[in-house]
């Protein structure tokens, strides 16, 4: 049985989109150049002036907050709040986590511990301050990671559970007189009673051992439970085969949230599949956290509660008591003839039956625990938090549950740079969302092994470039920490680094990095794309059915993932449990049309089982009724002989095969076997993506649509970071699809400066305008297609390009305008039919500055480990080089100031100005000319367009870089940073500035 997905709180969509698609096609030239600007954007009752350009602190990302449990000042707790909300960032997430204290007791885990009263202090401290800055505070719902209550002990009922096993061998024909075999490992920690769940005797069958299973015969098992007595039995094993004695511990795991202990008494970590585990939770925080106070703190300044990812760990199998009443009445049968093909010893399968049988014992076992994760934790944690007006995000994961149908339960479902291998990932989340009728899924981002005070916002955004056209729309930044604790050094304390005695995982941004004051540009610009990316409704193209709804494994869809995302395609993934939901119902041969709107169904074998084509019955049923109402389906495999995923039923099997040849005997079901034949199978249906181009890309995409524009974010990406060879840059056209009525023309909105310019060179046939994109490797953009003047441009009806060869044609104040940086005669050809011929004056050649004065502010430890002292000294520079090849910079690390002058001729007027061109820059930078700062610069392809700010005669030019610590922290830490390498930053080049000459074409 499916678990109910549809009981949720009211969450309301910010638009509702028009039904159906239309058909046609049209196109656009663009390129995410300096010289295209960006666009507020869409309400439900029309553009707001700064819309886009100045996004709210809802969307705008978060902190991810460490804290040494309860050793904070409330009035610093103040200060870092007012410093997180000045950086231009949302919201913050409190979470105790202190891995590089090795001595706790420093902590004082017993006066000031997590849930301890100087922990509420700073807590409400935070929600006070918070309220005033107009950001938000999310909670973790325990210390650390996984949820744990304080006091809970690993005795406890509410405590999380392991089955463990036990065995011996018996001759054929021998008596085995003795004890009940013990646990094949000693208990944890505070573990001080077991108890003895069932005895049972089973055949070996070494026709179906494995290279590390042992094989065993099913029709063998015998149960001896009621032959033992006071803790021994007798039995004498039949003559026929070696036999195993199987015992069964039923014990507490003693698991501790990470890097503790957090509190006196220690807190465990409670039991994730019982009602018991979760009321252990919602009790603690109902009588000893939640004050009057506090509860309405956290409806004033409250997020959402929060849990990481669920990293159970036990060496047998992680089991609660409910577990063999719940799967008898998912199933049907018994499950204690089936333990010994589930046990497992440190993550490591023992036993095994026939292949077929073991992998659906295997699948139905794991299904039952899916449920009572999501019914008892997942869902009863949400519906306590909505109670306090908070929502509950969670990384649903770690456990081999249906985290697609966990995503769809939550408020905010999260993922992580860190622990998901690929962008599919994120995709599994996302269809747990989007069919749900959710707007957020969020990202734990910039966790790097290694990487602590070394780490770049350039590394950064090229991570997650990728992530947001997988469905990412959140980013919790891991992370800031509180400012010092007992012990720690310069530049104070970090969560994760020291780690092991080595640079740790992740930064401790704020304050005491170089780069925070210029954190602003950064946080405005995920928060444009934010701000974009939970506008409307998210679209994708196709649907992938997964019978196993595992995420954070890797594993992708057929030819979607190698050849259709190349080709333009978007694809999400769906489980089993959001076939039942509201929004599964099919309009115009759409799936979910108030929704994702996926055009096609694709359904493969069960990639974690063998790949083997299976589908349950009452799936089959769902997507044969979906198929009948007109939605395209492509079935890969061989499921005209498709097997029941779990064991089947008297007549199961036959009555799967009988509703798979109805649903393969409909005209738009197209089945195929091999991988290959998927895209003629979509051509054939009459299919096609909402993002094209010809040849096969590293560009990403994603598509949000409201009821007057189609939003498409481009990122020049990877599906994975480890993938090789690197991305390299693209120039090419793509054509996108609009899905709304009404006149439409394409903007081109740019995240880094907030500005939104009319696209003034594309074409277009009917639906589809085809744009020109040009993105450096991990560089990003957005397009727009609606109603003219919706961002505020006065260019109404008037004439675009659709080809010229001039550098580039562009919507100005002055209208539509040829732009040139060489002189010559240009021509282009206007949509009307009209051709304008252009002769373009001379255009000063490039100048690369030949001297710059730099000013160094070099950030050296100071007096306590929160204080920096920071040197200033000045060189002259004929050449640009990283600082860590400059003699006096080597081991520097700061904020260097550089400056130049150059020269323009004195026939230079508003027809002119210039490119800035930086190269290699590290880590953020600011450009000011002639005393005035220019808007923030593209981290990821650093060209900046001057325009009106330069003048005839002498111009000033400053670029402004900070760096990252690691270079100081070398030598300041060497024991811990020494054997981290020089990195290179500063400005390094080449620095070109590129004139331009402008005019007029109406």
């Amino acid at each position: 049985m499916h678990e109910d997905l549809s009981q949720r709180r009211g969450t309301t969509r910010r638009t509702v989109l028009a039904a159906g698609l239309s058909a046609g096609a049209a196109t656009v030239l663009l390129s995410a150049s300096p010289g295209a600007l960006a666009a507020p954007a869409v309400t439900a009752h029309g553009p707001a002036a700064d819309w886009f350009a100045n996004p709210p602190r809802a969307v705008r990302p978060k902190f991810r907050w460490w804290w040494p449990d309860g050793l904070v000042d409330p009035d610093e707790i103040a200060r870092e709040i007012d410093q997180i909300a000045d950086a231009g960032f949302g919201g913050v997430e409190v979470a105790a986590v202190h891995h590089s204290i090795r001595d706790k007791s420093v902590l004082d885990p017993e006066g000031h511990g997590w849930g301890s009263r100087p922990w509420r202090d700073g807590v409400e401290a935070a929600l006070r301050r918070a309220a005033r800055r107009g950001v938000t505070v999310d909670l973790t719902l325990g210390p650390s990671w996984p949820v744990a209550v304080p006091g809970v002990t690993p005795d406890d009922e509410a405590a999380a559970q392991e089955l463990m096993y036990g065995r011996t061998t018996v001759a054929p024909g021998a008596t085995y007189d003795g004890p009940v075999p013990p646990p094949a490992h000693a208990p944890a920690p505070g573990v001080t009673r077991q108890r003895l769940l069932a005895v049972q005797a089973v055949r070996v069958d070494p026709a179906h051992s494995t290279r590390k299973e042992t094989g065993l015969d099913p029709a063998s098992v015998r149960d001896l439970t009621d032959t033992v007595t006071d803790g021994a039995l007798t039995w004498t094993a039949p003559a026929e085969g070696d036999w195993i004695l199987l015992a069964y511990w039923r014990r507490g795991s003693g698991q501790q949230p990470e890097s503790g202990p957090h509190s006196s008494p220690a807190a465990h970590v409670v039991d994730h599949l019982s009602p018991t585990g979760t009321t252990a939770v919602t009790r603690y925080w109902e009588r000893e956290l939640l004050t009057r106070e506090l509860r309405q703190l956290l409806r004033a300044a409250g997020g959402a509660f929060f849990e990481d990812s669920v990293e159970l760990e036990t060496d047998g199998l992680n089991w609660t008591p409910l577990l063999p009443e719940a799967f008898e009445k998912r199933t049907g049968r018994p499950l204690l003839p089936y333990l010994p093909v589930l046990v497992l010893d440190n993550s490591n399968q023992v036993f095994a039956y026939e292949a077929q049988l073991t992998r659906q014992i295997r699948k139905d076992f794991w299904d039952t625990v899916s449920d009572l994760f999501n019914r008892h934790h997942i869902r009863a944690l949400r519906d306590w938090s909505h109670s306090l007006g908070m929502d509950l995000r969670s990384q649903p994961y770690g456990l081999q549950t249906d985290s697609i149908a966990s995503a769809a339960l939550l408020d905010i479902p999260e993922g992580e740079s860190l622990g998901f291998k690929n962008l599919d990932d994120y995709r599994c989340l996302a269809g747990g969302r989007d069919m749900a009728g959710n707007t957020v899924l969020s990202c734990e981002a910039g966790a790097y092994n290694g990487s602590a005070y070394s780490t770049t916002w350039d590394r950064f955004l090229r991570t997650m470039g990728g992530a947001y056209a997988a469905g990412v729309n959140q980013t919790v930044v891991h992370g800031f920490s509180y400012a010092t604790a007992p012990g720690v050094a310069w530049p104070g304390f970090a969560a994760f680094s020291p780690y092991n005695g080595a640079s740790g995982y992740g930064e401790s941004w704020g304050p005491r990095q170089p780069t925070w004051d210029h954190l602003p540009d950064i946080a405005g610009y995920l928060g444009r794309v934010h701000h974009v990316l939970q506008t409307g409704t998210a679209r994708a193209d196709v649907a992938v059915f997964r019978q196993t709804g595992y995420s954070a494994t890797g594993i992708g869809a057929s030819w979607f993932t190698s050849t259709g995302i190349p080709l333009g395609w978007t694809h999400q993934f769906l489980s089993g449990p959001l076939l039942d939901l509201p929004s599964a119902t099919v309009s115009q041969g759409r799936l979910a049309p108030e929704g994702p709107a996926y055009k096609a169904l694709f359904v493969e074998g069960d990639f974690f089982y063998g790949s083997t084509p299976t589908l349950a019955l009452a799936d089959a049923r769902r997507i044969l009724a979906l198929a009948e109402a007109g939605l395209p389906v492509v079935m890969l495999g061989a499921f005209d002989q498709a097997l029941t995923p779990g064991v089947p039923g008297a007549g199961d099997t036959d009555r799967l095969r009988t509703l798979l040849a109805r649903l393969l005997a409909l005209p738009h079901v197209e089945h195929i076997t091999e991988k290959t034949a998927v895209g003629d199978a979509l051509v054939r249906l009459g299919i096609t993506p909402d993002v094209r181009h010809a040849t096969a890309s590293t560009l990403l995409n994603a598509h949000r649509a409201t009821d007057e524009a189609d939003f498409y974010y481009f990122c020049n990406g990877k599906h994975a970071e480890t993938v090789k060879p690197p991305v390299a840059a693209i120039d090419h056209d793509v054509t996108l699809r609009r899905t709304h009525r009404g006149a439409t023309v394409p903007y081109l909105l740019d995240p880094w400066t907030g500005e939104a310019v009319r696209i003034a060179q594309y074409t277009r046939d009917g639906d589809d305008f085809t744009v020109r994109v040009a993105l450096r490797p991990g560089q990003a953009t957005i397009v727009a297609l609606g109603r003219p003047g919706l961002f505020g441009d006065r260019h109404g009806a008037r004439p675009h390009a659709v080809a010229t060869d001039a550098d580039q044609v562009l919507f100005t104040r002055r209208g539509l305008t040829l732009r040139a940086t060489t002189g010559g005669t240009r021509t282009t050809r206007l949509s009307q039919g009209r051709t304008v011929t252009t002769t373009v004056p001379p255009v000063p050649a490039a100048i690369t500055p030949a001297r710059w004065e730099l000013e160094v502010e070099d950030w050296q430890p100071g007096a306590t480990a929160t204080r920096t002292e920071r040197t200033r000294r000045t060189l002259t520079l004929d050449t640009l080089l990283p600082w860590s090849r400059v003699p006096e910079l080597a081991d520097t690390a700061g904020v260097g100031r550089y400056r130049t002058t150059v020269h323009l001729p004195s026939d230079w007027d508003s027809s002119h100005g210039a490119l800035l061109e930086l190269g290699q820059v590290s880590d953020t930078c600011r450009v000011t000319v002639n005393g005035t700062r220019m808007a923030p610069v593209d981290r990821i392809h650093p060209v900046v367009d001057l325009g009106s700010a330069l003048r005839r005669g002498a111009n000033v030019i400053e670029v402004e870089v900070a760096t990252p610590l690691i270079n100081r922290l070398r030598v300041a830490q060497p024991a811990v940073f020494g054997a981290v390498a020089l990195q290179d930053h500063g400005l390094v080049g080449p620095v070109r500035l590129v004139p331009y000459w402008e005019t007029t074409l109406d």
